[in-house]
């Protein structure tokens, strides 16, 4: 029963930081342009290729 007063805490603190990352994700832009990454693998690039 001890052992909960040391996981609840850490898995708060990992929820947060979590919580962190993708609020940072999001406010930095990185899911600003989903479609044209999804539509680069269907394209051809024969210049990369060379």
């Amino acid at each position: 029963m001890d052992i909960f007063f040391l996981l609840v805490p850490l898995s708060v603190l990992l929820a947060f930081a979590v919580m962190g990352v993708l609020a940072w994700a999001v406010w930095s832009g990185k899911f600003e342009d989903m479609e044209r990454e999804a539509e680069r693998i269907l394209h051809d690039d024969v210049e990369k290729t060379r």
